[in-house]
């Protein structure tokens, strides 16, 4: 097959880890594989490595730098000819809708990553994309959602039933596994001894992420346990995250919460902590988080999003959204686990290197989109893959 990827960019986040992962082992099967970006300088970038992926930019500015760069998406498509274009995320499906030329013998597949969106929290511009998305979906020949939550809005937000198929995100357990050294090491350049007890939770500071969630909870167990320490790893717009300071010094928290930004050495991160938390409220589809936590041996406690429960499983623990009050109930009783069944770090991981391995991913994906684009119909992959 020749793939072209396109994708706003390959900044840090899930869903462009799982792009850049496919489109690498895609192009180690032997595919002419092209990832197309709006934006260039991605950290995850070089996730591509030597794979033989090609990394294209349109060459986009600025939110406002519009014109030009769309122009110059239509010649890509014009120019590559792909056998299908698989476009990530409700910007980039709207662009790849709109512009790919009705002459080409060219399959179109959406890449679903989130469901439940709440619209109130984000801009006009995201919002219209969002719903633009659900409007333009039948001009694309299939659809793949990571999660069959994600697939279940998809249909309730008017996406065509029939044409939506399902490939859970991979989990990297070779990259992402125990290490005990990595983990002590991160602790200790964030100030923080090997016996204090650390909660950790891996985020970008956005309203779906639910902060504000995690923090009630933190302060309900400070008060309980002053020796508690909170870590919040990830990045996002300088208001937002003092607001969430402000918070967490109105809550009693100032010295027992540490905001990293962004963390370089994720599976330090993970194995520096005790416990996992996602505490997101919404818009979650597979969080990668879940699993990377996991395939380190850290057990997880987190809300019912998405298909958390699927993946957590029993080794987890999972609790309803916005009740800070059930999350501290969950880190209590994942802190009594650790302390009475040695073998929950061995559980946890096995879970994830079980089921969700991403030479699985590749091989799902590699499987529907070599049937499209040989002609199987759309409705016959869903069914099988649905």
């Amino acid at each position: 097959m020749k793939v072209l990827f396109l994708v706003r960019d390959l900044a840090v986040g899930g869903s462009q880890r799982q792009l850049a992962v496919l489109a690498s082992g895609l192009a180690r099967h032997g595919h002419d594989v092209a990832v197309a970006v709006l934006y260039t300088g991605g950290a995850l970038e070089g996730l591509l490595g030597d794979s033989g992926v090609r990394l294209l930019s349109i060459g986009k500015s600025s939110r406002w730098h519009v014109v030009a760069p769309l122009v110059r998406l239509r010649g890509l498509f014009l120019s590559e000819r792909p056998d299908l274009i698989y476009a990530f995320l409700p910007m980039q499906t709207t662009l790849a809708a709109l512009l790919l030329p009705a002459g080409l013998q060219t399959q179109l597949v959406f890449g679903l990553r989130a469901g439940g969106m709440q619209l109130r929290h984000y801009d006009a511009l995201n919002a219209l994309t969002y719903r633009s998305e659900a409007w333009l979906s039948r001009r694309a020949d299939l659809i793949i959602a990571n999660a069959r939550a994600v697939r279940a809005d998809a249909i309730a937000r008017g996406l065509p039933a029939d044409r939506i198929a399902v490939v859970p995100n991979g989990i990297d357990t070779d990259l992402m596994r125990p290490d005990a050294a990595a983990g002590r090491a991160l602790r200790h350049t964030w100030g923080l001894s090997d016996e204090t007890f650390v909660i950790g939770c891996v985020a970008r500071l956005d309203p779906m992420k639910d902060h504000a969630n995690f923090l009630n909870a933190a302060a309900r167990l400070a008060r309980e346990d002053s020796s508690v320490r909170f870590v919040c790893v990830g990045h996002g717009p300088a208001a937002y995250r003092d607001e969430l300071m402000r918070l967490a010094t109105s809550l009693g928290l100032a010295g027992r919460v540490l905001w990293t930004g962004e963390v370089a050495d994720m599976k330090g991160a993970y194995n520096a902590f005790d416990v996992a938390t996602l505490a997101s409220a919404f818009g979650e589809g597979f969080p990668n988080v879940v699993g990377e936590a996991m395939a380190c041996g850290i057990p997880v406690a987190a809300t019912d999003v998405g298909d958390v429960r699927s993946i957590a499983g029993a080794s987890g623990e999972v609790v309803p959204p916005k009740n800070p009050d059930l999350l501290c109930a969950a880190w209590r009783s994942l802190r009594q686990r650790l302390v009475h069944d040695p073998g929950l770090h061995e559980n946890v991981r096995s879970a994830i290197v079980a089921d969700y391995g991403i030479a699985a991913m590749v091989r799902r994906s590699e499987d529907i989109l070599t049937q499209l684009t040989t002609g199987r119909p759309a409705q016959q992959i869903a069914r099988e893959f649905g």
